[in-house]
């Protein structure tokens, strides 16, 4: 199987399988990839989602260059989903996702980081757009996301040279979350998860829709903008339950709802 989809405890966990190409992305793996971001999408018991690759040498190698699509560049451009889950692109999806970045994530697979919310990452990581250096560009994102999470010169350095960059320079830019040692890597995502579990769910959706969304927005048209996650966390019964569990003194007990 290209890719592992198992679910346990509300968690997610989606694992690129190829380790033999370094978690390389083929045509079976891509669209397996976009089958299981719609099942995470339609499950309200799930509320966070963990992806990584299998192996400790590549988080995903980007795409299978040894496989013949039949596409052509702009083909292949006119044919990405505007869903933005379809594939390696997590741009649209309202559950949380966290990377765990095991090794080298490079073209697509820095731009599945870049969908993520949270990315934690080994310190032996690294991270690259090597596309210019084989005639192509980085068409899933990078492009346009990389200069927005990155400073500018830094994102056009490493997307016009194709440079490998190691975890701890992009923490210190902000694009990585946390940094440790390869042997803490499962420890610390179980932390991060276990805080994300800890929050009222609908309440995490809409602090990743309204965040998205409103992005490129002026403050004022922002702060406005009607999203409809918003308006379901803020009339929801966990919204009433987290209050009262504060007041209680106890932990919430989260219905989604």
């Amino acid at each position: 199987m290209t890719v592992e989809f198992e679910v346990s405890g509300h968690v997610a966990h989606v694992t690129l399988n190829r380790p033999e190409r370094m978690n390389a992305v083929d045509t079976a793996s891509h669209r397996r990839l976009g089958e299981i971001w719609a099942e995470v999408e339609s499950r309200p018991d799930i509320r966070c989602a963990v992806l990584t690759g299998a192996g400790n040498k590549a988080f995903c190698a980007g795409a299978d260059l040894k496989e013949d699509t039949g596409l052509t560049g702009v083909e292949y451009w006119k044919s990405i989903s505007s869903s933005g889950f379809s594939g390696i692109a997590l741009r649209q999806m309202s559950t949380p996702v966290i990377a765990r970045v095991n090794g080298l994530a490079l073209g697509g697979g820095l731009e599945m980081v870049l969908g993520c919310d949270i990315v934690i990452a080994s310190s032996t990581a690294r991270f690259g757009l090597p596309e210019a250096k084989v005639g192509r560009v980085p068409l899933d994102g990078g492009m346009v996301l990389l200069p927005r999470l990155l400073p500018r010169n830094i994102a056009m350095g490493m997307m016009m040279t194709g440079r490998l960059v190691p975890a701890p320079d992009l923490e210190r830019y902000g694009l990585l979350n946390a940094v440790v040692a390869p042997e803490h890597l499962d420890d610390e995502v179980d932390r991060w998860t276990a805080e994300l579990l800890s929050c009222a769910p609908l309440s995490l959706r809409a602090i990743k829709a309204v965040s998205r969304r409103t992005a490129h927005m002026q403050l004022q048209d922002a702060f406005q903008y009607p999203v409809e996650e918003l308006e379901s966390a803020l009339l929801s019964e966990d919204a009433n339950e987290g209050v009262a569990a504060f007041r209680d003194k106890r932990a919430a007990v989260w219905k989604g709802c």
